[in-house]
Order: structure tokens, then sequence, then C-alpha cells
């Protein structure tokens, strides 16, 4: 299985290498700002520039996301945050491509930005907090934390 994963740098990329050993059975790839510790990693990557809360930085990640994703070809696309993810799910959506995101560890009592978008599109939501489960509804699942 080809899986994407999409992620910020810092803590949400954290997060994200908390989890590669459940992907060592399958092709992985990373969209994510430059970073001294991916580019230490031996994985496909795609770097973009920082969006931040930009909105013309977001319409050109807009356009780049697509064509990685068309190029790419994934299976799956994970992400642990942030803003980064949000064109990356909305194209998953559209393409067909099934997608899980895990809101970040320190979200422990309110949403964040990103899964607040997030929440409509991604077919598997998940929370690290029990707590959150109430702030988001029905379709966010807690099975544990990342960390």
């Amino acid at each position: 299985m080809k899986i994407g994963l999409i992620c910020n740098m810092g803590g949400h990329l954290t997060e994200m290498l908390f989890l590669m050993e459940a992907f060592d059975k399958h092709e992985i790839f990373f969209i994510t700002y430059n970073d001294p510790r991916i580019n230490k990693l031996n994985y496909k990557k795609y770097l973009l520039g920082y969006i931040g809360t930009d909105f013309c930085k977001m319409v050109r990640a807009f356009f780049k996301i697509f064509n990685i994703l068309i190029k790419e070809k994934p299976n799956l696309i994970i992400s642990t945050g942030s803003e980064i993810a949000i064109p990356a799910f909305i194209f998953a959506k559209l393409m067909g491509i099934k997608s899980i995101y895990i809101e970040t560890w320190s979200r422990v009592n309110n949403k964040s930005r990103t899964g607040r978008i997030l929440y409509f599109v991604t077919d598997v939501f998940l929370v690290q907090w029990q707590d959150l489960l109430k702030e988001y509804g029905k379709k966010a699942r807690y099975v544990g934390g990342v960390i």
C-alpha cells in the first residue's frame, strides 16, 4: 500500500515519527516543510514553503499538493496536522483516496483550526484525548495517544 504522510514540522512531525513503525511494510512519502529531521530520513519527501495562515501561500500549496497526489497516487493519506493537511485532504476526498487525520496531542480540550475543517472531509478522525470526543462529535474516535 502506498501512504502519503502529511505534517507540519515541529511537534506534528514528532508525532508522525512515533508512528513510523506502523508503515514498515508500506511504500511511503512525506509532504511537509523543510526541517533538519526530515532531511535525515531516507524516504521520498516533498518539501513545501511554509503556509501558515497566508491565503496566497495556501492557494499555491493546493496546486503543488494536487500535482504530488496525481504523481504518487497514494492509497491512503495520514496527517498529524497542521494547515499543510488541508489541501491534501480536500483533494483526497475528491480523488477517492482514503484519509486518516490524527488531531495533535497538544489539543486536550479544544479543537484545532485544521481539525475543525478536516473533520468533515476525512474518512477516519482520531483524537488523542478522550475529553476531545465531546468537542468533535460522533465521527471522532479515541484509540489512545501517539506519544
